[in-house]
């Protein structure tokens, strides 16, 4: 029974939904600007939380016979045949229905539209067809990535303005790096279930490039909240110092550290460096209305 229960909460990838919570909670609170309704802040988080789970139970179905061959799935519930993927299905249709009914009801119009084009793309753009196929497929699924914290910023604004689009902007090329340096570490894995990186197919080198530029958009990017006028000074230094030691750990070990060791390393900026930007634009916002404006819904 408890390794059931194991299984189930596990195909829902709880470390990604936890990830992106922390996100949607950040754009919420940049929006609200101190003046939080906390019931509509609750009736996002759980609606999103249900939907996340959803898509990451499809992602775990359609996956299931390319996690077998990798060292780091391959006791996945589904991978192993303990969850059926009839069972699965059933569970992510529910969940999603849930979701999805819950924004529908208690948030706001466009708040369920970005949930639901976070769900399609990350479902049936990125795992049915780009993962297994194209070498750029991170690259269209980094736009369901970015969908929390949008959702999160839009369901308070009822709006995309400029706020909502520097957030697309900067979690996208956030996401690019951090997966990139994924697929460097986890190269042999991908290897053997035939998945089409960018290590594999563009070399090491080529990645570490393509990383490094990002990187450097990411940077100017999450300084733009500032200069816009949606975010505060100590928003601008602390998110300013932990880009520099994220690209500092990144060219520190650009010609002298193992692949492996180099990727490893990266990965763990990459997350402190998300974490502190989500924190940082909680705390700091500008009480006063944005510069941009935008389409209301």
């Amino acid at each position: 029974m408890l390794e059931k229960v194991k299984d189930s909460l596990l195909v829902t990838k709880p470390g990604i939904i936890l990830g992106n919570l922390i996100a949607a909670t950040g754009g919420f609170l940049l929006a609200a600007k101190g003046n939080i309704d906390a019931a509509l802040l609750l009736s996002t988080l759980v609606g999103l939380s249900l939907i996340m789970a959803s898509s990451c139970i499809f992602n775990n179905t359609i996956d299931r016979h390319m996690d077998r061959k990798m060292a780091r799935t391959q006791n996945r519930a589904l991978a192993t045949g303990r969850l059926s993927p009839r069972t699965a299905v059933l569970y992510a249709a529910v969940l999603g229905i849930a979701g999805f009914t819950l924004l529908w009801f208690k948030t706001t119009p466009l708040c369920w539209v970005i949930g639901l084009a976070g769900f399609t793309v990350y479902v049936g753009l990125y795992s049915l067809y780009l993962k297994p196929n194209t070498v750029y497929s991170a690259l269209i699924g980094s736009l369901a990535g970015a969908a929390p914290p949008l959702a999160g910023y839009c369901v308070v604004t009822n709006r995309f303005d400029m706020g909502a689009m520097l957030l697309l902007f900067i979690f996208v090329l956030w996401q690019m790096p951090h997966c990139y340096a994924i697929a460097v570490f986890r190269r042999k894995d991908y290897r053997a279930a035939g998945i089409p990186v960018l290590p594999l197919k563009k070399g090491i080198r080529k990645t570490k490039r393509h990383i490094t530029a990002f990187m450097l958009a990411f940077f100017g990017a999450t300084l733009m909240l500032t200069f816009h006028g949606y975010t505060g000074y100590r928003y601008l230094t602390v998110v300013a110092v932990m880009n520099l030691f994220w690209l500092y750990t990144a060219w520190s070990g650009y010609r002298r550290a193992a692949a492996q060791v180099w990727s490893k390393r990266l990965i763990v900026g990459s997350l402190l460096t998300v974490t502190v930007l989500c924190i940082m634009m909680s705390v700091d916002f500008i009480p006063e209305v944005g510069l941009g404006s935008g389409l209301a819904f």
